[in-house]
């Protein structure tokens, strides 16, 4: 019976994952952001392979944001070799360094990409007939962000992970 329950969660957490990581890749569609920067750096034959490598990078920050304690490569190496100390913090920080820059790109240029959908609003506001109201609209879309921000912190979502 045990077994039974651990394979349906199992299959339940898969589920609940792969339609996150649809989700994800929905967005990046949507805004076309690989395009975008295959047409920016004139390199648009190798539009697949940076449509693989936006897939490598989210299996791979999936793994490590679900087994932490099983990718701590870091703690591993201090243990058999103290002697590098120094070396392998001045690694962590370059690694670190080198994260951030490429996460603030990556959100830099779909902020962008979401800023350009956002000048479609009016054109598809207009093309459907919605005249009046546009303002009220977005206004309740932002509260309604709001509050799911709020209710998030609220009940302390962010420390059950």
């Amino acid at each position: 019976m045990k077994i039974a329950g651990g394979v349906f969660l199992a299959v339940v957490g898969a589920s609940y994952g792969l339609l996150a990581a649809a989700g994800v890749f929905t967005v990046l569609v949507a805004v076309g952001l690989v395009p975008r920067f295959a047409g920016k750096t004139h390199t648009a034959r190798k539009v697949l392979l940076y449509e693989e490598m936006v897939i490598f990078g989210t299996i791979v920050g999936s793994i490590l944001s679900i087994f932490p304690e099983y990718c701590q490569f870091g703690a591993w190496w201090q243990q058999h070799a103290p002697a590098l100390q120094g070396v392998w913090q001045g690694m962590g920080i370059f690694w670190q360094a080198m994260f951030g820059l490429f996460a603030g790109m990556f959100i830099g240029c779909l902020a962008l990409a979401i800023a350009e959908m956002l000048d479609s609003i009016p054109i598809f506001a207009r093309r459907i007939s919605f005249r009046h109201g546009i303002g009220l609209a977005i206004l309740a879309m932002a509260a309604g962000k709001l509050c799911g921000s709020l209710l998030y912190f609220w009940q302390e979502l962010h420390r059950t992970a």
